[in-house]
Parts: structure tokens; sequence; C-alpha cells
């Protein structure tokens, strides 16, 4: 198991050092790294990102105003110079907090503490069957994400296509994609998302799952086998 993780420190060198141990880590993979918090947003708004190293003390926008601005937050790790942010860090259910130099040793130990919370939540969704609402014929439908093939748009509708069934649902693509795991559903085309756990194989052009060849964009390809290699 691989977490996706993203490093934000203004200091180029600080950058320098904190990849240098993600792609050190057998558990890791570097999804980018960035100076700036209107970076590190465009960044988690269109990739799955597990783990942001995050400093603090950062011009226009410092680390705390960035994760302030989002709505979902990946498990953060601060790095700064100061002790005293501590207190305030953990207020953001910070996995961890190192201070500079960070050592080979206690960069590992938070890691290990992330991996753990990260098996750790995967396991409590697994066991409560993770689950999604949508209205079919006036009613709320429960439906399990794990039985989701792939969504389609369809006009001002989705199309939700289900082991057992499909669903039209008054809604647009973005928004619907904000209602499913990350890890488990990606969009590969502008009128397709799938579940990755389905594709049974690919090439450049299409995922097929059963007989059903789902077209692929481009530039879709590259993120659809870092998923399948997650």
């Amino acid at each position: 198991m691989k977490l996706n993780c993203i490093v934000v420190d203004d200091s180029s060198i600080q950058r320098i050092l904190v990849t240098k141990l993600v792609d050190a880590h057998p558990n890791l993979n570097l999804v980018g790294e960035f100076s700036n918090a209107v970076e590190t947003k465009n960044c988690l708004a269109n990739k799955q990102v597990d783990l942001l190293f995050l400093d603090i003390e950062m011009p226009v926008i410092n680390g705390f105003n960035l994760l302030d601005g989002l709505k979902e937050k990946p498990q953060i790790i601060f790095i700064t110079a100061k002790a005293e942010y501590a207190v305030k860090a953990f207020d953001y259910d910070a996995t961890d907090y190192l201070q500079k130099p960070i050592t080979k040793e206690r960069f590992n130990a938070a890691i290990k503490r992330a991996m753990d919370l990260h098996q750790l939540r995967r396991e409590s969704v697994e066991e409560e069957g993770e689950h999604i609402f949508i209205k079919s014929n006036l009613k709320k439908l429960k439906i399990y994400t794990s039985k989701i093939k792939w969504i389609e748009a369809y006009g001002d509708y989705v199309k939700i296509v289900t082991e057992d069934d499909s669903h039209l649902v008054l809604s647009t693509m973005k928004s619907f994609e904000k209602d499913l795991s990350k890890d488990k559903f990606i969009r590969v085309h502008k009128s397709f998302i799938i579940n990755i756990d389905k594709i049974e194989k690919f090439n450049s052009k299409f995922a097929e799952i059963g007989v059903t060849k789902i077209p692929l964009s481009r530039n879709k390809k590259e993120d659809l086998v870092k998923a399948l290699e997650s």
C-alpha cells in the first residue's frame, strides 16, 4: 500500500530535502511539490492525495489558512522550524508535527503513524460498507459504492450503473464525483467515472468493464495507471 503525497514549502531547499525522504520511502508516492497554496489547492482538486507535508510559515497564505479553505483534507504532517505552532497544529487533526531539521528516523516514525491511521480508516469504512444515497422515484435509495461499476453523464442526469441495476439521478458529474471515494473512483473522461476495482483491462483508448468499453481521455491514462498501482 502506498500513500499519495505532496510537499508544500516556500523554501526550495526544504522541498528538496523532504522530497528526497519521500522518494526513498517504499510506502510513499510523490504526486507533486509546491511553493504556495494556490498550486497546492489545484493539485488537491484534481489528484488523489492521501498525505500532505505542509510548512506553516509561508507568504500570502500560510499553512493553516490553506487548510481552512479545504472542504476535504488529507492527512496532514506539519513541517516547521518552530515548536510554538504545535498546539494549534493538532487542532487541525494533524497526524504528526515535524520540526526542522528532520531526521530520517523521525520522518519514518511519522510515516508509520500515517500508514496505521490510513489502514484503520480503510478497515472502518469496509466494515460499515461504504454507501451513498440517491433520489429514485421520489425516495432515498441506498447504493453500496463497491457495487457501482461506472457513472455516465446523461444530459442533465448521471447514470449510475451497478452490478444489479442502473439509476438516473438529476445531478452534474462534478457534483456527483464529490460524494465518491477518490481511492476507488476516477474520472477517466468528461462523461465517465469508473470504479477502479471493476476494471478488467485497458489500453491507451479504453478501459474495459465486462463487455463495456469506457473511453479514456488522453490526459487521464497516466492518472489511471497511478491509481491502479497504488
